[in-house]
């Protein structure tokens, strides 16, 4: 294309954590401009946030509802071409059905929606259109798990049998929500954050990782839902015995009560000839274990890589490739969707590689299930979508 694709944001404004980390990500590649916002629901907050953002007082919008009904108001080649929601997650479904209903693609932080059954709507609803919707799940924009995942679908590893992934934070140790934490008091708000607290916030990144590297889908799940901080309303901490649909079994761990952890993700995956080990805190090397031979290094930057993982790298070996790379390539594989879908070209097969509305479905399921299994006394739950 020869023009930049055109965001606008809802929510993100001054303070907000995570709509910051959005607009590095989608400024790094150069290919998408922030245009407009609805970036607070109070009106002297936004409007603050986006002078901070050298947005027009124009296309500085109080709600989400006017922004879209303006927006695409304005001649096509003037209008935001896709909308970006960063709000906490009762606010995801309401301005991403009216963007889809008034023909704006979307990107969404996770999880997708409030509810499985908003979930199901907003796939009904990007299915009927045609839009593009991209779901930020972050970790799995990182170039050696693109690497880890082409190694299982090439049957490197042969059939996989067991599967583990661990999420251990420490932030919410103490009831920091009625501490003026704002992080914290809407991600255990039950009226905010939906019906799981840890699971819901960061168990779905770790089922995400599961799902994505070892191309298998959870079918049944046994959970124990821990509130370890007294006072809390939501689990803060849990563990998941996974069963998969080609047999292989799996332990899920989530905590965000791990005193002293930073944000420690780390899976394992184990096949017949082999098994590969990824760490987020690491997120250069990926690790295999072969059976019968000496352990092996891989680093990204190496020619040796697949093509996804080396699409998907932005810098030589040894340079770090973080949080924000990642964030940025999810960005950048749906800016390359999106700008080729409105050339009427098609994309790079590498570009197609992202998380979108599936997943969310997933996602909102897998939540359903662990609550669901957590006050069950059954051993198994079904995984039901």
């Amino acid at each position: 294309m020869n023009r930049k694709l055109r965001m606008g944001m809802v929510g993100g404004g001054k303070g907000a954590f995570i709509g910051a980390v959005h607009r590095i990500a989608a400024n790094m590649d150069g290919m998408i401009e922030l245009v407009c916002g609805a970036l607070s629901t109070s009106p002297e907050k936004a409007d603050e946030s986006g002078k901070m953002l050298f947005l027009a007082t124009d296309r500085t919008y109080h709600s989400y509802e006017d922004m879209i009904r303006r927006e695409s108001q304005l001649p096509a080649d003037e209008r935001m071409d896709f909308l970006t929601i960063v709000t906490p997650n009762h606010a995801h479904f309401g301005p991403a059905m009216m963007a889809l209903d008034h023909g704006f693609h979307v990107v969404i932080d996770k999880p997708i929606a409030f509810t499985l059954e908003e979930a199901k709507q907003l796939k009904k609803k990007v299915e009927e259109t045609g839009l593009l919707l991209l779901l930020t799940h972050t970790y799995a924009g990182y170039p050696m798990v693109k690497q880890a995942r082409n190694m299982v679908k090439m049957g490197e590893l042969g059939k996989i049998r067991k599967i583990l992934v661990e999420y251990p934070q420490g932030w919410l140790s103490r009831l920091s929500e009625k501490d003026g934490n704002a992080q914290a008091a809407w991600r255990t708000d039950p009226t905010r954050s939906g019906k799981s607290g840890c699971m819901g916030d960061i168990g779905t990144h770790a089922a995400h990782l599961a799902e994505y590297i070892s191309g298998l889908k959870i079918i049944q799940l046994c959970a124990d839902l821990n509130i370890v901080v007294e006072g809390r309303k939501l689990d803060d901490d849990g563990n998941v015995l996974l069963r998969f649909d080609n047999g292989a079994n799996g332990v899920l761990v989530a905590s965000q009560i791990a005193a002293g952890e930073e944000n420690a993700l780390k899976i394992r995956v184990y096949g017949e000839k082999g098994g590969l080990e990824w760490a987020q805190q690491e997120p250069n090397t990926l690790t295999l274990k072969w059976l019968d031979e000496p352990i092996q290094i891989l680093r990204t930057g190496s020619h040796r890589l697949s093509n996804e993982a080396n699409f998907n790298s932005r810098t030589p070996a040894g340079h770090p490739e973080g949080y924000l790379e990642a964030f940025g390539n999810l960005y950048r594989n749906f800016a390359l969707c999106l700008s080729a879908k409105i050339e009427g070209i098609e994309a790079p097969a590498e570009a197609l590689d992202y998380p979108s509305v599936n997943e969310g479905v997933r996602g909102m399921a897998f939540i359903d299930n662990v609550v669901k299994s957590g006050l069950s006394n059954e051993k198994w739950t079904n995984f039901d979508i």
